[in-house]
């Protein structure tokens, strides 16, 4: 008897002995899967964080510079013998408001008239003795759009006239890229777009600091420009892109929102419900150029809006923004908890008074997220924007929403295709700094405003 309990005993702990040891050999299989899992993740991550870091470290790199570009300083004079314009304008009290604009504008054209052009060369060659032997190249120096800034001083201020005023003017894009170094000095004059003179007048004025590098107002100041490539700058763009968001959030927000209230809060649940929902989440996942091409048989072939005109944009845009303002408002109501609807309810409160005085004051915070979230993905649209003719040049700053625009995506597509790729390889990068500034200012805001009212449960 006490041999056969012994060997019983011994056959039990030997098999528990193997069980543990299974056990044992689970667990550290198990501990193996979840160090390499979280190293798979850190890995990830790792990975993802230094491709985000390389991009933005290249568009930096590229893009800085391009905020401050070469300047001449020049004292031009308002000479009386070239400047010969009629006093401004002042409309009388017996006058209607269309006779004085009509005399305005007549006044305007004679000032475009003048050749504005002399004052420069005139300033130019005060700074460059030898100018005068060389005048086609003198010509260059200043770029071509600098005129029209001469000559808005004159029609703002017509008391200039007689006066010497000492302005920095911006120089030629290709003395700029001369200068920052983005062109191949070995390559031979052939090859230059600047003559052998002219860049012995570059690097003279530069070390005698009559030529500055200083930070470029142009950039953010004036429209875009074909013949004036120096300044070509953004305003048109971030006045097109202004309306379009003006556009979006009147309507996307109010329709969003109110949609997704009835969804979620009124609407019957019954087949017809179900596929609204079922379209509203595959309208979400659809490619964005496929709205433009609906705006643009709609709003265009249709209801003949103008094209290229920031009102159609901000439709289009209205459409594609639409379902995540609703999947957005959606999961802010349902994240509100059940009590609140029972308790007004049980308070005498009717439905619609639950829902608007109690449900939606507490996901006004989410609510608010959601949209500003889908705004901030419709300012960097471009390919529906392309469809609708945004993508024509317009060297204009639009006043209203009916005006021909373009909008900052496709001024950044713009200009990529630029042929002078030296100079707006640049430009390109400074312009996807300012639409990144605008969309992280967006999300920083929707953040803020997220910790700011968020109520926990």
């Amino acid at each position: 008897m006490m041999t056969t309990e012994v060997k019983n005993l011994k056959g039990s702990s030997l098999a528990r002995s193997k069980v543990q040891q299974q056990v044992i050999n689970s667990l550290q299989k198990r501990h193996r899967q979840e160090k390499l899992f979280r190293g798979a993740g850190v890995t990830a991550v790792a990975i993802s964080l230094l491709l985000v870091v390389l991009l933005f470290v290249n568009i930096f790199s590229k893009g800085l510079p391009a905020f401050w570009q070469h300047a001449i300083k020049v004292d031009i004079y308002f000479d009386p013998a070239v400047v010969q314009i009629a006093e401004k304008p002042v409309q009388q009290a017996d006058e209607s408001d269309n006779d004085f604009r009509q005399r305005d504008l007549e006044w305007r054209s004679s000032v475009g008239m003048i050749n504005f052009n002399r004052l420069i060369l005139d300033g130019l060659n005060k700074v460059i003795p030898d100018g005068q032997a060389h005048r086609r190249d003198l010509q260059r120096v200043v770029t071509s759009g600098e005129r029209f800034a001469i000559r808005d001083m004159v029609i703002n201020d017509p008391s200039v006239i007689g006066t010497t005023k000492s302005l920095y003017l911006l120089t030629d894009a290709n003395i700029d890229v001369w200068l920052k170094g983005n062109i191949d000095r070995s390559l031979s004059d052939a090859q230059q777009q600047l003559s052998p003179k002219m860049r012995e007048w570059v690097e003279s004025l530069k070390a005698q600091g009559i030529i500055q590098n200083r930070f470029s107002f142009a950039l953010f100041m004036n429209p875009d420009s074909r013949s004036s490539l120096a300044s070509a700058g953004l305003a048109g763009a971030f006045m097109g892109s202004l309306y379009m968001m003006l556009v979006v959030i009147v309507l996307a927000i109010p329709m969003g929102v109110a949609a997704a209230i009835y969804l979620e809060e009124f609407a019957p649940k019954n087949k017809l419900t179900d596929l609204v929902e079922v379209n509203i989440n595959n309208l979400a996942a659809v490619p964005s150029i496929v709205f433009g091409l609906l705006g643009a048989s709609i709003f265009i072939g249709w209801f003949n809006l103008p094209m290229s005109a920031p009102v159609v944009g901000g439709l289009v845009l209205t459409l594609m923004t639409l379902p995540t303002v609703i999947i957005a408002t959606r999961s802010t109501l349902k994240a509100i908890p059940p009590s609140i609807r029972q308790a007004a309810l049980g308070l005498g409160a009717s439905k619609s008074q639950a829902v608007f005085h109690h449900v939606l004051p507490l996901a006004i915070p989410g609510i608010l997220t959601g949209s500003i979230i889908g705004v901030a993905q419709a300012l960097g649209e471009s390919a529906p924007l392309l469809l609708i003719g945004m993508k024509s040049f317009v060297a204009s700053v639009p006043t209203s929403a009916m005006e021909q625009s373009t909008a900052l995506p496709v001024q950044i597509y713009l200009w990529q295709g630029n042929e002078l790729r030296n100079f707006f390889e640049a430009r390109t990068s400074a312009a996807i700094i300012v639409l990144l500034a605008l969309m992280l200012s967006l999300n920083s805001l929707a953040i803020w405003l997220r910790k700011r009212y968020e109520v926990r449960w």
